[in-house]
């Protein structure tokens, strides 16, 4: 099996260009706007984290309940990299000389702190699942919104 690109949704083609009528998704699905429950299991980060995006999402358009695990596994790769963030600051307060991304070993060799890796895989998937959501700069650059309120079809403004 081999994988290509992810499809663009049939909205993201119109309004690029690319949108050709024998290749739509006539069966692609609408989901209303929603603002789901956080997960129980979040971190206190990740439910900070989760607040806060929600609210932004929603008023958005963004977000519907069918989001809620992708958007828990990126607050808690967000709260999971604060974490990791935090207790290296803690490390760096006693040492001066790498900053706490060094350690030493038991036989006295230096090694790259184990929280690097952990904060730079956390970091790694936050901004993966923070690109699906378009919570970067690059990913709204891709996307065009509609007002809220203005139609519940997307497609109305482009002719079907």
């Amino acid at each position: 099996m081999t994988r290509g690109r992810k499809p663009k949704p049939t909205n993201l083609k119109v309004v690029s260009g690319t949108d050709r009528a024998d290749r739509r998704n006539k069966a692609e699905p609408k989901v209303e706007i929603a603002m789901p429950e956080a997960p129980a299991h979040l971190s206190e980060q990740a439910l900070e984290e989760w607040e806060r995006v929600c609210v932004e999402m929603y008023n958005a358009g963004i977000l519907s309940n069918l989001d809620r695990a992708a958007l828990g596994a990126y607050c808690q790769a967000y709260g999971r990299w604060v974490q990791a963030e935090r207790a290296l600051a803690k490390f760096a307060e006693r040492d001066a000389a790498t900053s706490g991304l060094m350690i030493k070993t038991q036989s006295g060799n230096a090694i790259q702190n184990p929280l690097v890796g952990s904060a730079n895989k956390a970091m790694a998937d936050m901004m993966r699942y923070a690109a699906e959501f378009g919570m970067t700069p690059s990913a709204r650059s891709r996307i065009m919104a509609i007002e809220r309120g203005e139609t519940d079809d997307p497609f109305a403004k482009f002719g079907s």
